[in-house]
Formats: C-alpha cells, structure tokens, sequence
C-alpha cells in the first residue's frame, strides 16, 4: 500500500511540474535549413527551422504573428509513425505537409484553423511534418 501512495505521490509531483511549464510566447528561431519541394509547378525553395527534440516539436510555430512565402517549420520524427498536430496558441493559419520516409507527401492539411484544439491526424504513418504559411500549397497546384 505504501508503494501505491508514493507512487501516486511522486505522479502527482511530476504532473504539476510538467503543468507549471505551460508555453506562453514564441519559441526562439530555431537552426534553420534549405529545402526544396518538388510541385507541380515545379521546384519551390524554403528556408524551415529544424523542429527536433520534444520541447521545440512541441511549442513548434505557437504565438508567432507572422511567417514569410518561403519560410517554415519542419518536425523530423526519425521514425515512421502516426501523427497528429493542433493549432493551441498558433495564431496564424498553416499548411501541414505530412511526409513519408521516401520524401512523398502523405497529406495535406490546408490552411488549419488558428487556436484550434481539434486534432489534425496524418492518418498513416510519416517521417516528418513540415509547416508552411496556409494557402501556400494550394498554389503550387
């Protein structure tokens, strides 16, 4: 019975502290790269941020005003796997990009809803996600 309470004890603790940390502004610009997509229109090259570890995938593009053409976010997961996203604290409106370990898009989310709380599933499993301005690939046909 002891075991159970501190266990129960040190969930809690842990439960707060993670709760104490709630994102409240924008993350810092992250390392960024090159990238270039392959569209119908023909190649467009961005500049995206590198989303790598948990704590930037987490706060991702949250509380940022703005975000140019040609900019984005990229979430690498190194693996293969189900993802979902939301817009919580996201205030401007983005294009989700959902990926495949062979480069190939999965998925398109097109303009996702700021603040928005409802998921945005991939619905298979992918490598990455990459964040665009919404509206943006709509463009490229």
């Amino acid at each position: 019975m002891r075991i159970v309470i501190a266990f129960l004890f040190a969930f809690g603790l842990a439960a707060r502290a993670f709760a104490a940390d709630e994102i409240t502004g924008p993350q810092p610009i992250l390392p960024q790269t090159p990238l270039i997509l392959e569209t119908a229109k023909g190649p467009v090259r961005f500049t995206v941020e590198m989303a790598v570890n948990w704590p930037e995938q987490e706060r991702g593009l949250m509380f940022r005003k703005s975000l140019a053409p040609n900019a984005g976010m990229l979430f690498d997961f190194m693996t293969e796997q189900e993802e979902a996203f939301w817009m919580k604290n996201t205030l401007i409106p983005l294009d989700m990009l959902f990926i495949k370990a062979n480069g190939k898009i999965a998925r398109i989310a097109a303009k996702a809803v700021p603040l928005s709380t409802n998921s945005v599933p991939s619905y298979e499993p992918v490598r990455a996600v990459l964040e665009i301005a919404g509206g943006r690939a709509r463009s490229w046909g």
